[in-house]
């Protein structure tokens, strides 16, 4: 009669324990915001003033959630860095808003583009604004905002 070794058990133990650890590091940890103003698909009271709170300078969809583990925020009034966001909007949805809303804060539009993962590009005194919204697998968007100081031009050569 042939021992068998706790090997195999050792080895399918250990994939569960991956596969569940993996499974839970995929959650995020997300945070309300206030809205500034657009009602979700469920037909929550919309707030007229943005909450000038936690983001001065731009607007957050009512019902948005902020992604705790993807956001870098450095500062407060000319704040910079990465804000992610999850909305219960649609891309769409979502695109409009912003392309409607950001001039009322003071945004000036570069460039935007629609499509799968939708870009908004804009500028306001000294900072510039990149913004990706994408759908999310069941329904929804996640939109990343990225603040950063506008670059100062190089000078021409020669001087």
């Amino acid at each position: 009669m042939q021992k068998r070794s706790g090997r195999g058990s050792k080895t399918v133990f250990t994939a569960v324990g991956l596969a569940a650890a993996l499974t839970l590091g995929a959650c995020a940890e997300t945070a309300t915001l206030q809205g500034g103003g657009m009602s979700s698909p469920a037909g929550a009271a919309g707030n007229a003033q943005p909450n000038a709170s936690i983001f001065p300078d731009i607007p957050i969809p009512d019902g948005a959630n902020m992604i705790v583990d993807k956001t870098l925020v450095v500062g407060t009034d000319k704040w910079f860095g990465q804000l992610a966001l999850t909305a219960g909007q649609g891309p769409v949805a979502i695109f409009d808003f912003y392309r409607n809303r950001l001039p009322q804060f003071g945004w000036n539009e570069i460039t935007s583009v629609r499509a799968p993962t939708s870009v908004l590009t804009y500028d306001r005194e000294d900072r510039i604004m990149q913004m990706q919204i994408t759908s999310t697998t069941l329904r929804g968007s996640e939109i990343l905002i990225t603040v950063s100081p506008r670059g100062t031009p190089a000078p021409p050569p020669g001087s």
